[in-house]
């Protein structure tokens, strides 16, 4: 009985350093199943597995969940600075096609009446032609700002 103890303790003693000596590989083949064998695979590349910890050696390192979580936060923000970012260029879209529709509209005006009337220190005048072709100049200046393309300034 006792020569039976022994030899089981023995050999629970001795499978642990069995096992980590046995190599175990893992492969993909041309369909993309993956295989594991303990005899490398002849014209095939494989990643050497060990048996305790079923990570594969040369492989990356499995992230702690400290990391994963900071990884998490920083993508969480980039987001959020790309969503604001495209706000900003959605608001910056909006008064550039205001102010091209403006330009356009008061060019369109300076265009189809030869008096223009305004309101200056509480009396009304009519423009002189000077004043109206600078006015037509400043709108056009606004317009080729505005009514192209953002990159076209």
């Amino acid at each position: 009985m006792n020569k039976r103890i022994l030899t089981l303790a023995i050999i629970l003693a001795v499978a642990p350093f069995a096992a980590t000596g046995a190599s175990v590989y893992k492969w993909t083949d041309e369909n993309g199943v993956t295989h594991f064998g303990d005899r490398q695979p002849t014209g095939k590349q494989s990643e050497r597995v060990s048996v305790r910890t079923g990570k594969s050696s040369g492989g990356q390192q499995r992230q702690s969940p400290q990391e994963q979580l900071d990884e998490l936060e920083a993508r969480e923000a980039d987001e959020a600075g790309k969503r604001e970012e495209s706000a900003v260029e959605e608001a910056r879209r909006k008064q550039r096609e205001a102010n091209c529709s403006t330009a356009r509209n008061n060019l369109d005006l300076l265009d189809r009446n030869s008096r223009i009337r305004i309101e200056e220190d509480g009396e009304q005048r009519y423009l002189s032609p000077e004043e109206i072709e600078e006015q037509r100049e400043k709108f056009q200046e606004i317009a080729d700002e505005n009514c192209g393309a953002e990159g076209e300034r």
